[in-house]
């Protein structure tokens, strides 16, 4: 019988070693969304992210739709990008990341499926939490609490069949697999800390992104509408209020996190496989990155205290606790 998948240990949510590592082993080697072309409609006019302490500049350099580049804010220098088909910008905060197709071999089959340029860019909201960032996908990429956490929301898209497919690098979540609208329920997440939602005639994304205190994250979110006025309005209220609801309980989960109520546990194999999905992409990476850096510290003359290796050396135990 197999064993049933586990969660990361609480202490990976409370580390700042250890989101070093993840900096360094995760984000730096990612593409990240910056949404659809539509965001930049206005020709010179810069638009500022920041992804894992990294600023990029994207710029609309003339009055071609897709004449859109993105910077490193800090050097000045192109980034790499990628720019879809449909309309979707995403973009690399490091030269460490590979090509495109090699992150996200088969993204294209799903995205291509819906104009993203016919949806204008309508609002953006950014805040902080007081959670970290894993705590926030861990939420979106399960819809257990849905029924009872999102009640507005499981009435239109019922949760009885709901389904997450797990690709290279994104998951693809699908309400009702037998009814299955293209257009008014693709959800996406991009791992590890994007999403994409497309349904009730608009679209929106949010990006997780972390700061150096691990129990701090910025929430970013972009909102793209077909109508404009009291359609619009409608949209944002229905979308702003199921974000509140995950917002308040990633709140309480970090608290139970950081007090030592809960250390690790069993996830479901079906229901919470976009949960297992991801946070064993996160293990990989981490503990890759953690011999890496373990290899490069032998072979170099040792500038650092005993006391000093330990702390690194055990991060991926109970980094909390060094």
């Amino acid at each position: 019988m197999a064993s049933l998948p586990r969660t990361l240990p609480a202490s990976w949510y409370c580390s700042s070693p250890l989101y070093q590592l993840e900096r360094r082993a995760v984000f730096m080697k990612a593409w990240y969304l910056l949404g659809p072309v539509t965001r930049f409609h206005v020709v010179g006019e810069k638009v500022d992210y920041e992804i894992a302490q990294v600023k990029l500049t994207v710029i609309r350099n003339s009055e071609k739709a897709r004449d859109v580049k993105v910077y490193d804010t800090s050097t000045g220098l192109e980034q790499k990008s990628y720019l879809s088909i449909t309309g979707l910008l995403f973009a690399t905060i490091s030269d460490e990341a590979p090509e495109f197709h090699e992150y996200f071999p088969d993204l294209e089959v799903v995205i291509d499926n819906v104009d993203f340029t016919k949806l204008p860019y309508r609002h953006g909201i950014k805040y902080e939490g007081r959670f970290n960032w894993k705590t926030m996908v861990d939420g979106y990429q399960e819809c257990l609490h849905c029924q009872y956490t999102h009640p507005s929301f499981a009435t239109l898209y019922p949760t009885t069949f709901y389904t997450v497919y797990n690709h290279k690098n994104f998951s693809q979540h699908v309400a009702d697999p037998n009814n299955y609208k293209v257009d008014d329920g693709l959800f996406l997440y991009f791992f590890p800390n994007c999403t994409l939602s497309v349904y009730g005639g608009g679209l929106h994304s949010f990006r997780v992104c972390p700061s150096e205190d691990p129990g701090v994250t910025r929430m970013e979110f972009d909102y793209y509408h077909s109508q404009s006025g009291e359609k619009f309005n409608e949209y944002l209220k229905f979308t702003r209020q199921v974000s509140m609801e995950d917002y308040e309980l990633c709140e309480i989960a970090q608290q139970n996190l950081e007090k030592g109520i809960y250390a690790e546990g069993i996830l479901n194999p079906v229901k919470e496989s976009g949960v297992a999905f991801y946070q064993q992409r996160v293990l990989e990476l981490v503990c890759e990155q953690h011999a890496k850096d373990t290899e490069r510290r032998e072979h170099k003359p040792s500038t650092t205290s005993e006391s000093d290796n330990h702390v690194v050396t055990s991060a991926l135990v109970d980094p909390a606790s060094s």
